[in-house]
């Protein structure tokens, strides 16, 4: 039976001994042990202008077999690296079936430093602590793309943000395939009410993503705000209707958004004049958990009566008194011009 798999990822080696040595296994394994059961051949691969193994992305039908067995190689050739990452997914019916993270593990400077520099960016009061960890890394190989990215993660959080962008830049012209290094450059953007750069961030987040990962939804939804803010209508409704349509596991901390995304397509669905869709939005919002994320119940069934209204479907009336009853300043104005 064969299963859809994505992979992706950089793994780099540093030097010309780890680059020779670890060719030669791979060669020598792939003849001894695994012959036809991986799906990499060596020059699709191998760099040896950059002593790295590299895969942009690949998507293929594969048995499960197979797939354990290119993935166990890949993690043994990840053993001789210095720095990089590889993510493959095998997924069955848009369920996730095996996922692996093969990164170094050893004992060299640049690997452990890493290590260290990551763990503390999970804690909070860490923050220095991590930058002089994240910074021995690179020190240690100035081409760590990963060490890069948490760094700049940091720098964000410490709102150093020409130092965040600088080590984002370093990050992505490492290594392209890492998304959240175009999810970071986008919300620096974003504070500079860069709308434009955002997005096309946004986009290569999306592209070097999979629908399976939390981040590509906070993606498409960060994106949709940034199309809102143009006023680019067609553009945020479309990815505010995958948003919507999704359905999040109960830890997703996309969840917590579902509300707020189907009250802002409900508004762009009134800016497109496509009503009847509109109050759909606008019902999927009423449903929704009440959380704080600056939407209220009136402002819900103001927007819903408004878009009945337009669409010449009774009850409008109806939802505006209601809204208006609770607290609703932009309906009680709709009440006074009703009447």
């Amino acid at each position: 039976m064969y299963f859809k798999t994505i992979i992706q990822g950089r793994l780099e080696f540093g030097t010309q001994k780890s680059y020779d040595k670890v060719t030669k296994m791979f060669l020598q394994r792939l003849e001894t042990y695994y012959k036809t059961d991986v799906f990499f051949k060596f020059e699709e691969i191998f760099k040896d202008d950059e002593m790295s193994l590299e895969i942009p992305r690949f998507v293929s039908q594969v048995s499960d077999k197979a797939f354990k067995t290119t993935t166990n190689l890949l993690g043994y050739c990840a053993q001789f690296a210095i720095a990089g990452s590889i993510r493959a997914w095998l997924i069955n019916e848009g369920g996730i079936m095996h996922f692996e993270t093969l990164e170094p593990i050893s004992d060299k400077g640049a690997v452990q430093s890493f290590v260290r520099g990551r763990k503390l960016v999970k804690v909070k009061g860490k923050e220095t602590e991590a930058i002089e960890a994240l910074s021995t890394a690179i020190e240690k190989y100035d081409r760590h793309a990963q060490a890069y990215e948490r760094r700049a993660k940091v720098n964000f959080m410490m709102k150093n943000y020409h130092d965040a962008l600088r080590d984002y830049n370093k990050c992505i012209g490492i290594d392209p395939t890492i998304p959240t290094a175009y999810y970071g450059k986008a919300k620096i953007h974003i504070l500079k009410s860069e709308w434009q750069q955002a997005i096309e961030n946004l986009d290569e987040s999306i592209k070097k993503s999979i629908a399976l990962q939390t981040l590509y939804w906070k993606s498409r939804k960060l994106k949709a705000e940034c199309h809102i803010q143009l006023k680019e209508w067609q553009k945020a409704a479309f990815d505010l209707k995958l948003f919507t349509n999704r359905s999040f596991d109960k830890n997703d901390p996309n969840r917590y958004w579902i509300r707020w995304a189907n009250y802002n397509y409900g508004l762009i669905l009134i800016e497109l004049e496509e009503y009847l869709e509109a109050m759909k939005a606008f019902d999927k919002a009423a449903e929704a958990p009440d959380v704080m994320d600056g939407i209220s119940e009136a402002d819900i069934l103001t927007n819903r009566g408004l878009a009945k209204q337009k669409a010449g479907k009774s009850g409008y009336a109806k939802d505006i008194k209601d809204a208006a009853a609770k607290g609703g300043k932009k309906a009680k104005n709709i009440l006074k011009s009703l009447k």
